[in-house]
Parts: structure tokens; C-alpha cells; sequence
């Protein structure tokens, strides 16, 4: 197990990342590697940094300091509004879904970063921008059954319970095509048999779509069930990285998340990550 970044270039990379709003230090000095393909976990008590590595990785913020590099290309400085293109998509702690359009329509407004049809032809809707749109129709509708969300198709999302609204917000994530895909809490409000089934996509997403996928999330038993690798923050750095059990079995990590020395041989571990 590592405290720092690994020796490698990741097929998404990180180095030395660094956010300070004022005299706050949100981050200072992170980097790790994110290999093609795996989930990586990031964890970290409150306060920790976990949502401001994903602000900058989604370019909501510019970092302080340091460098991002997904793919081969530095996407440090790109403009937000690109990331999307660049086959990076995210999901949110709060869902952020258009509670008064349907389930399909929200997935096809996930389509929008993958619109190259110049904005005349749509206004006189020529054979091109129909042919567009009925490959962005199959495409939603590819992902509606991906994630067995038929018989919600059509419903309103204000109308739909907050456990379907979730997987909904990751339906629309996948209908950007990712090659990234960044989940922020996927666990966050659900029971624990909608954890379970969360758990279920996430395996699929990565086995059966080969999307590569870095998940904040509080809930250790969905980071074992799912991830390949985990990273623990505290105040802004990290304090340890490997695999879940590893992790869960650092003393520093314990001391940070329950305060305390670690009892010898205990095997003792960290319960929800809040």
C-alpha cells in the first residue's frame, strides 16, 4: 500500500493537485492514477476534499496548483463546458435532474454534447438532424433498458420515487458515452436494498460497458463490494491507498475517521465513511 501517487501513467493521472479558497487549503499536494477500466474509490471524512478532487477533475474548479491529464491530453485548463465532449461524465450527490420533463426526455438532454448538426439545419429540420435525432432516440432508449428503467420511460421525474431518480441521473451520465464516468455519492439517500442494486449497475457499467470509474462515496460496504482501489483523504491530503481492506485497515486511516489508537490485532475498520 501507498501513501502517494503510484509509479505509473494512469489512463486518467493526477499530480501535486492543490485547491485553496483563501487561507483554506481544501487540497494541497495530491496525485494518484486511475488505470483503464478499474473503479477507484475516493474516501474521506467530511471536510476532507473528496467533492473538490471531483470539482476540479469536472472543471467546476481550477486548480491552485498541479496538472490533470485524462487520456494523453492535460485537461487542466480545459473549459468546462468541453469536458463532456472529451467523454467525461458525472453524477451528483443532489440529484440534478429536470423534475418536470420525462425520463427519456432528461436522457436525451444527455445526448446534447454529441450534437454536431449546425444549428440552422435544425431549425428547418432537414433529413440529417432526423436521422440525428432518431440515433440519439436509440441510443437513450438503449440505456432505459441497460438499466431496466422501461417502465418509467415516460414519467415525470417529480413524479418518480428519489431511489428510481438516481439511477435515472446515471442513466443520463451514460447517455454522454463516457469513457470517465465520475460518481459523487451514488449511495447517498438510498435503503439498503437499493445500495445492493446500485452496487449491481456500477459492476455492470464497468465490466460490460468497459467505462473506467472514479467514485466518492461515504457507504464502505458499496467501496469493498465495487472497487479495485481506494484512496483515504484527511484535511486535504492523503493518508493512504490500495485496496478497500487495506485501506479500511490502516491505523492512520482509523485514527482519522474514529479517532483513537487502533486495538493490535483487531482487524478493525472503519464504518460508513461520512
Amino acid at each position: 500500500m501507498s501513501s502517494g501517487a503510484e509509479p505509473m501513467n494512469g489512463y486518467f493521472s493526477a499530480r501535486d493537485l492543490a485547491m485553496h479558497f483563501g487561507g483554506i487549503r481544501a487540497v494541497e499536494g495530491v496525485s494518484f492514477d486511475v488505470r483503464q477500466g478499474e473503479v477507484f474509490s475516493i474516501i474521506g471524512p467530511n471536510g476532507a476534499g473528496k467533492t473538490t478532487i471531483f470539482n476540479m477533475i469536472s472543471r467546476i474548479y481550477t486548480p491552485s496548483a498541479g496538472s490533470l491529464h485524462f487520456a494523453g491530453q492535460d485537461i487542466t485548463s480545459i473549459a468546462p463546458h468541453r469536458i463532456a465532449g472529451l467523454g467525461i461524465a458525472r453524477t451528483f450527490q443532489n440529484i440534478e435532474l429536470f423534475a418536470n420533463a420525462s425520463l427519456l426526455q432528461n436522457l436525451l438532454i444527455g445526448r446534447h454534447c454529441h450534437s454536431t448538426v449546425p444549428i440552422l439545419s435544425q431549425l428547418v429540420f432537414l433529413p440529417s438532424v432526423r436521422r440525428a435525432e432518431v440515433a440519439h432516440r436509440r441510443r437513450a432508449e438503449e440505456v432505459i433498458e441497460f438499466l431496466g428503467l422501461q417502465r418509467y420511460r415516460d414519467q415525470l421525474i417529480a413524479n418518480l420515487p428519489y431511489g428510481v431518480r438516481k439511477v435515472v441521473e446515471l442513466a443520463r451520465a451514460l447517455c454522454t458515452e463516457p469513457k470517465l464516468l465520475l460518481l459523487d455519492e451514488p449511495s447517498s439517500g438510498l435503503n439498503v436494498e437499493e445500495t445492493e442494486e446500485m452496487a449491481f449497475w456500477i459492476d455492470d457499467i464497468k465490466k460490460d460497458l468497459g467505462i473506467t470509474i472514479i467514485m466518492v462515496e461515504h457507504d464502505m460496504k458499496l467501496v469493498t463490494a465495487v472497487s479495485d482501489r481506494v484512496m483515504a483523504l484527511n484535511q486535504g491530503s492523503i493518508l493512504a491507498m490500495g485496496t478497500s481492506a487495506e485501506v479500511q485497515s490502516d491505523p492512520e486511516v482509523i485514527r482519522a475517521y474514529i479517532g483513537g489508537e487502533v486495538a493490535p490485532a483487531t482487524g478493525a475498520a472503519p464504518g460508513d465513511v461520512r
